[in-house]
């Protein structure tokens, strides 16, 4: 029996958009000679639908598709993901559910029994727990079905519930033997998560000598990216089918108990990271009506590094940089802004803010006279950029991209309304030393972003001679620590413990601490580490907790 694995890039909401595709892919898949055709999670609404789930009229439309579905399907079962309604008064209204399709209708159930509740996750708030679920059987085949977080019981130990193990169990004491493992997933991307996966399934096929199908959601929504990557273990845990990463993709098998694929050479750690925010920037651009983007282009590299995603996301002509030269702009950062557009071959304009500054300093003047020039003058520059890029945005309909990186975010080395403004922060959860390490993979196969953007001092060219290691510790350090303490959840003491001076561990955490206030009011990113600024991080703006 010939099974497809089908990975969706869906819309939240869309629900005729993602129906026909789900009714094409089926169709592909039938062409293709299987007998199944497997979709990811919550395919019919997208995922995570969220608040959506409270309103009926989102249900009721939910409801509508899918009865349309049933009945425009091609000739083969069909198992995709869906919401399904509960009749009890007790518990929450909804399952998250796989259904199969056969022959214009359902067939078969399985409701997801474990609901994430943590990070990014919060499917408690809408959904009510599955039982236990039954056989799904096809062709004398039989299958344990699962949705996504019920197979991370492996990773996540505090689950009472084991799904795939109390299944198991289940079968032996009825002597029905199981011929594979189908989990329907929404797994948001992250760096290094796929070998993650990889382990925990790994765990699954040798632990119960059994095959795995792995059927993941593709593409950006909102802040979280989705990779697909959907693949086939066999019963010795080797991938023997593989679907390609951030696209939408079909892979067909036939045969569970085939040998290993052979492993092709490894791809760079930021390769995926790359893809990831190219992929990001694409969807959120295109799924909220913008096809073109505008971003300032500093000369320095992050401006660079988001410029190029930017041009690979939309392609050269839909992207606009900007130079803002200040009167404290190098004419070395200019001709590296100029440069990289050449290299990019995208739109590129020069707006210079002198003027504008003169304006501003002499408007304020009568208030100021008294007082020193410090921050405040460096923030109205930046105020002025971002007021000029966002006129620029609001006139030509672009989407208007932050470049601030994670390292900046965390310290508040940025300005409110200024380099903040923006309808989407690309870089805001990729941390410095990984914003080099885009960088060098930009240029694997010549010079993209010039090397003077890669090898000079970063600065924010905001008074003479500015350099960020004039305020900052030297970035290696200031990731180092920023890392155990918003991804490892550690405290001043721990960090300490590992060999780093306390009083900078002080003074970081107390910057991390002091400026939650701005990113609350920061453009949304896309998220690539464990734990992003935004979506999954909840922490007050007022609290003095030193720790």
């Amino acid at each position: 029996m010939k099974i497809g694995l089908v990975q969706l890039n869906p819309v939240i909401g869309d629900f005729e958009k993602n129906c026909a595709k789900i009714v094409e892919w089926s169709r592909r898949a039938k062409d293709k000679g299987c007998s199944l055709a497997i979709f990811p999670e919550l395919a019919v609404s997208g995922y995570p639908p969220l608040d959506l789930l409270e309103r009926n009229a989102f249900l009721d439309a939910s409801d509508r598709a899918l009865t349309n579905l049933i009945l425009n399907l091609p000739e083969l079962d069909v198992m995709v993901g869906c919401i399904e309604r509960r009749d009890n008064d007790r518990g929450k209204p909804l399952y998250n559910s796989a259904v199969v399709i056969r022959g214009k209708k359902i067939v078969f159930r399985a409701r997801k029994q474990l609901l994430p509740s943590y990070d990014v996750f919060d499917e408690t708030r809408y959904f009510e727990p599955g039982p236990s679920s039954e056989m799904y059987e096809l062709q004398g085949h039989r299958f344990c079905v699962t949705v996504c977080e019920d197979v991370w019981h492996h990773e996540v130990r505090d689950h009472e519930i084991k799904p795939v193990a109390d299944f198991f169990v289940a079968a032996e004491e009825k002597g029905v033997s199981v011929d594979a493992v189908i989990n329907i997933s929404a797994s948001p991307f992250q760096r290094d998560k796929e070998e993650v996966r990889r382990n925990i399934f790994r765990e699954i096929c040798k632990n119960h000598n059994i095959p795995l199908l792995y059927s993941n959601q593709v593409g950006g929504q909102d802040s979280l990216l989705f990779d697909g990557c959907s693949l086939v273990m066999n019963s010795s845990g080797e991938i023997i089918a593989q679907a390609e990463g951030f696209k939408e993709d079909l892979i067909t098998i036939d045969d569970l108990y085939q040998s290993g694929l052979n492993r092709s050479s490894p791809r760079q750690p930021e390769a995926d990271v790359y893809d990831a925010l190219v992929m990001g920037v694409r969807d959120y651009a295109t799924k909220c009506g913008f096809s073109s983007a505008v971003l300032g282009l500093s000369g320095g590299i992050d401006s660079a590094v988001t410029a190029a995603i930017a041009v690979d996301a939309l392609g050269p002509k839909n992207v606009l940089g900007v130079a803002l030269p200040s009167p404290y702009s190098s004419s070395d950062s200019f001709e590296d802004a100029e440069n990289l557009a050449t290299n990019l071959d995208c739109n590129f304009e020069v707006i210079p803010i002198a003027g504008l500054f003169s304006a501003f300093r002499e408007s304020l003047s009568p208030f100021f006279k008294k007082t020193r020039e410090d921050l405040t003058e460096q923030n109205i520059q930046a105020r002025i950029r971002g007021n000029l890029l966002m006129a620029l945005s609001n006139k030509f309909n672009h989407l208007l991209l932050a470049t601030g990186n994670k390292s900046e975010m965390a310290v508040g080395y940025c300005t409110l309304y200024g380099d903040m403004s923006g309808g989407l922060a690309a870089i805001s959860d990729v941390p410095k030393q990984l914003v080099y390490q885009l960088a060098r993979y930009i240029n694997r196969d010549g010079v993209v972003i010039p090397l003077r953007t890669i090898t000079k001092a970063p600065t924010a060219e905001l008074k003479p001679d500015q350099c960020d290691q004039d305020d900052l510790p030297p970035y290696e350090i200031l990731d180092s620590i920023l890392e155990l303490h918003l991804e490892g959840g550690e405290g001043v003491g721990e960090i300490v413990n590992r060999g780093f001076e306390e009083t900078l561990v002080r003074d970081i955490l107390r910057r991390v601490r002091l400026n939650e206030y701005k990113r609350k009011q920061a453009p949304m990113g896309l998220k690539v580490t464990t734990k992003a600024f935004g979506c999954g991080r909840r922490f007050p703006n007022v609290q003095n907790f030193q720790q």
